[in-house]
């Protein structure tokens, strides 16, 4: 028809894009392989014939098995790697391969020997993990971590009883493949009697440490038994230390070691830490909670050791005795953290320091006494850390008496015809005093006292005619300022132990 446009062409069809091929999955999708050790890599969504290149062949070897679909990997040598894998239509994937050694390794089973009349649940909790991180093993600059929170334990342990834990261990360090894994321990509850010590060792000097090296050595033998006690601090701008304790057995027989051990830090705070540790070696000692360990023949073993950064104190209380075996010696370390903890100090000297504190042996690790106070008589006073005890090596007394049990008994009497209510202060002497208390087997314990305060520790109310019997066992605490008086006296009114705004809980 004139006039009418031309018809045009019709639209040339899109191109039909053909499908997404599927891209090759490799399980695991990164891996990790120790020396010597081999992994297998599973391959799926290839076609075809599997292809493996490997960046640094240097650092690990490669097979493929084409029925299987798998890619076994070698460690050669230390270092990160990628792996190629390519199958026939020319697709890929990089998997990244770290070369490195296991942190350590976790040990299967062990079997731990404790003390306790009986041993609570927390005690055999504890002894456990330690057991189980003892048995396991770390490669040089690596960490073993068990904790008792992650054992279970449903009831005390009476003596002559067995109970069996599994510990959860970690280990770990930098550079290092993460271990973890299970330790199985048995617990066994041995029949020992309490641990009655005929000396104090203490090691407070230098109690500021600049240096690596021994702060403490003395034997111990079947022929008597020592408390011992020791506070250090790692000042700011030191390198991380930790104190190790070993028991050197030189003879060809084995032989076995109890202690009890009331450890605390490391911590900033050293009234914290020093009443944080009377508070458990009391508690311990009431108990008979303790450690057997049999040092072999020829050997030295670790019996504690504590981490101690800088900017930290940490303290301990122990209680030891040989059971068995010719006479042993024991020796206290700081040691970098660096450094292995089986290695050998540099110098067997003593380390030295600016500002003298105690260091040595002393005669006297407990005092008993035993008062009787009248209710209608002047208030009975009791002093706690005013007696220095002469020092049995050369060296500082023992001031304030630190690590000396101190164990009191009073009888209340009343020869009124009507019941009185009397009560036991602590009256801090020398400074700001923490304080911990067992009176009549009871956990009593006090924050911080400011000096000259009077604060109860506990009430009591004396019938008519009659008369009542306490016992207080407590001890001056590290980091805290004695001498302390305890003193019985009438009830004043002020407020009751454990009240609000009394320190004592």
């Amino acid at each position: 028809m004139p006039g009418a446009p031309a018809a045009s062409a019709p639209p040339a069809a899109p191109a039909t894009a053909g499908p997404t091929p599927p891209p090759i999955i490799v399980e695991p999708p990164s891996a990790g392989v120790t020396p010597g050790g081999t992994i297998w890599l599973r391959v799926e969504s290839v076609l075809g014939e599997i292809s493996v290149t490997v960046a640094d062949p240097s650092l690990v070897d490669v097979t493929v098995d084409q029925v299987a679909r798998t890619v076994a990997v070698t460690g050669k040598a230390l270092g990160v790697t990628t792996i190629t894998v390519r199958d026939s239509r020319g697709l890929t994937r990089d998997v990244q391969v770290r070369v490195a050694y296991n942190a350590g390794s976790v040990a299967d089973y062990t079997v731990v020997r404790i003390t306790g009349n009986p041993a609570t649940p927390y005690f055999i909790k504890e002894q456990a993990a330690l057991a189980a991180a003892r048995q396991s093993r770390a490669r040089p600059n690596a960490q073993i971590l068990t904790t008792p929170d992650t054992v279970h334990v449903g009831s005390p342990l009476p003596i002559d009883d067995v109970t069996n834990v599994d510990v959860p261990v970690i280990i770990k360090g930098d550079g290092y493949f993460t271990v973890v894994g299970t330790t199985h321990v048995r617990v066994e509850n041995v029949a020992y009697p309490p641990i009655h010590p005929t000396s104090l060792l203490v090691s407070d000097f230098p109690e500021t440490l600049k240096e690596d090296g021994v702060l403490f050595t003395a034997p111990l033998s079947t022929q008597s038994a020592s408390r011992f006690l020791y506070y250090h601090y790692n000042p700011p701008g030191q390198p991380d230390r930790r104190i190790v304790l070993r028991a050197e057995n030189p003879s060809s027989a084995p032989a076995l070691v109890q202690f009890i051990s009331g450890s605390a830090g490391p911590g900033p705070y050293e009234m914290e830490v020093g009443h944080s540790s009377t508070q458990r070696f009391l508690v311990r000692v009431a108990q008979n909670e303790g450690t057997v360990l049999t040092i072999p023949a020829n050997s030295t073993v670790e019996l504690y050791t504590q981490p101690l950064p800088a900017r930290a104190v940490v303290s301990n209380l122990m209680q030891l005795r040989e059971l068995e075996g010719a006479p042993l010696t024991l020796t206290l370390l700081a040691q970098s953290a660096t450094d292995p903890e089986d290695g050998a100090p540099t110098s067997s000297a003593l380390l030295g320091g600016d500002h003298p504190h105690a260091r040595g042996v002393y005669p006297i690790p407990e005092f008993f006494f035993d008062y009787t106070y009248e209710t209608n008589g002047p208030d009975l006073v009791v002093p706690i850390g005013h007696i220095p005890l002469p020092n049995l090596l050369q060296g500082q007394a023992l001031g304030g008496d630190y690590g000396v049990l101190q164990q009191i008994a009073i009888r209340m009497v009343n020869v009124d015809r009507r019941p009185v209510r009397v009560a036991l202060y602590a009256n801090p002497r020398g400074g700001r005093a923490t304080g911990t208390f067992l009176i009549d087997r009871i956990l009593v314990q006090a924050h911080a006292l400011p000096a000259f305060s009077n604060y109860k520790l506990r009430e009591y109310t004396v019938p008519a005619n009659g008369y009542v019997t306490t016992t207080i066992v407590t001890m001056p605490e590290g980091g805290s300022s004695y001498p302390l008086r305890l003193i019985m006296s009438s009830d004043d009114g002020s407020v009751s132990p454990g009240a609000p705004g009394s320190p004592v809980y």
